[in-house]
C-alpha cells in the first residue's frame, strides 16, 4: 500500500513530512543535460539505467533529451516503464522463470523489449515464451568481462549463442551486453581505465567471432556512471547504460576524480532528539537510507557526522547541539537501494516543493 505523499506543491522544505526522498530539480536537470550533451558529442546512444530512478517520469525526461531507451533489471520494472509510456526497454539481465517470461513476451506486444541471455538453455526458454505469445523478442548475448556476475565467456562461446538466437523464428539477435560492473567504484582513474581496456579487448574479440558467423551486433552496450567516458572513447560501445549519474551518491563521490555530476538526491530527515551536547538523533535509520556503501553524509554540514543507524534512528555527532525539529539533508551512500525505500519523490526548486510523483517501480523484484 502506498504511503500518503509527504508533501504538496507549494510547501516549504521545512513543512515536508520526513523522512522523505527529495530531488534538487536544478541539479538533476543539469545532470540530464550534461550526459545528453556528452552522448551527442561522442556519437553514442544513452540507454539510461532505470534501476536507479525506477520512474517513467524521469525516463521520459531522459528520452526527451535524446536517450534511445531505458535499461531495467527486472520484468516488473519493464512493465512499470512500459505502462508509463516508455517504448524501448532492455532487461539487461537474464530472465528464466516461465511466468516472468510470459509477462515479458506479453509486454513485447506494446513496447520494443529486449532481454539478455548467457546460456543456450535460457535461449530456449525465451524462445518458447515468445512462440506461445506470438511475439518476437530481441535478445542480446551477455558476456563476462570480469564483472564476476552473469555472462558467457567472450569469443567463440558467445558467438555460438548468437548463432542459436539468429536461427530462431521468434527471436532477433540484437547484439552484446558487455558491462563491467566491478569497475564502477574502483577508486583511481588508472584502475578504472585498466579494467575497461580489458573489457574492450574481450568485446572486440567477441564481435569478430560473431562476424565470423555472418552476424552483426546492432547494440554493443554497457558502461556505468563510474566508467562511461572510457567505453565511449573506445569506439566499440554504441550504447551507454549509466544510471546513477542522474542522482549521484556519497560512494561515487569517493572515486578520483569523481564523476562530473551534481548531487541531486537527498533524504530529508528531522532532528528528533538533541538531549545532550555533541549528539543528535534524526528520524532516518536503516529503513530510510541504504548503508551498504557506507553511512550517509550530511549535506552542507561538514561539522556533523552521521555515525550510526538503527531501524528508525540515525545518530550524529557534532560540536554543540542541534535544534529539535530542524531538518537536515542526507546524502545517501548508495542511491539505488535508497530510492527503493520510498513511494514518492518530492521535487524541490530551491526550498519550494514544485512536484510530487511516485517511485513507480519501487520494490519490483520479480
Amino acid at each position: 500500500m502506498l504511503q500518503r505523499p509527504p508533501a504538496e506543491p507549494g510547501m516549504d522544505e521545512s513543512e515536508v513530512d520526513t523522512p522523505a526522498l527529495i530531488i534538487d530539480l536544478d541539479a538533476m536537470e543539469a545532470n540530464l543535460d550534461r550526459m545528453a550533451a556528452f552522448c551527442r558529442e561522442n556519437g553514442v546512444g544513452l540507454r539510461a539505467h532505470a534501476k536507479t530512478h525506477k520512474s517513467p517520469v524521469i525516463a521520459r525526461w531522459q528520452i526527451a533529451r535524446g536517450a534511445v531507451g531505458q535499461c531495467v533489471q527486472k520484468t516488473a520494472e519493464a512493465e512499470a516503464l512500459a505502462w508509463g509510456g516508455v517504448s524501448d526497454i532492455l532487461v539487461s539481465n537474464e530472465v528464466v522463470t516461465p511466468r516472468k517470461l510470459a509477462r515479458l513476451a506479453a509486454l513485447a506486444k506494446i513496447a520494443d523489449v529486449a532481454v539478455c541471455v548467457d546460456d543456450a538453455r535460457i535461449v530456449g526458454l525465451v524462445e518458447a515464451a515468445a512462440e506461445a505469445a506470438g511475439a518476437r523478442i530481441r535478445v542480446l548475448v551477455e558476456i563476462d568481462v570480469m564483472g564476476m556476475r552473469c555472462g558467457v565467456a567472450p569469443g567463440a562461446d558467445a558467438a555460438a549463442l548468437a548463432r542459436r538466437i539468429a536461427a530462431s523464428n521468434s527471436l532477433i539477435f540484437s547484439g552484446l551486453q558487455s558491462y563491467q560492473g566491478a569497475a564502477q567504484h574502483l577508486r583511481s582513474e588508472e584502475e578504472r581505465h585498466g579494467a575497461i581496456a580489458k573489457a574492450v579487448r574481450e568485446t572486440v574479440a567477441t564481435i569478430e567471432a560473431i562476424k565470423g558467423e555472418g552476424l552483426d551486433c546492432a547494440i554493443v552496450g554497457g558502461a556505468g556512471t563510474g566508467t562511461f567516458t572510457h567505453e565511449a572513447a573506445s569506439g566499440v560501445y554504441n550504447e551507454l547504460q549509466a544510471g546513477s549519474y542522474v542522482f549521484m551518491d556519497a560512494d561515487y563521490a569517493r572515486n578520483v576524480p569523481s564523476p562530473d555530476f551534481r548531487q541531486s538526491l537527498f533524504v530529508l530527515s528531522t532532528v528528533m532528539s538533541s538531549a545532550r551536547d555533541g549528539l543528535a538523533v534524526v528520524d532516518c535509520g536503516h529503513k530510510g537510507v541504504a548503508v551498504d556503501s557506507g553511512l550517509p553524509l550530511v549535506d552542507g554540514r561538514p561539522d556533523i557526522t552521521y555515525v550510526g543507524a538503527s531501524d528508525e534512528h540515525g545518530s550524529m555527532t557534532l560540536d554543540g547541539r542541534l535544534t529539535v525539529g530542524e531538518t537536515l539533508r542526507l546524502v545517501p551512500g548508495h542511491c539505488d537501494p535508497t530510492v527503493d525505500r520510498y513511494d514518492w519523490y518530492v521535487g524541490m526548486r530551491g526550498r519550494r516543493v514544485e512536484c510530487v510523483f511516485p517511485v513507480a517501480a519501487r520494490g519490483m523484484m520479480q
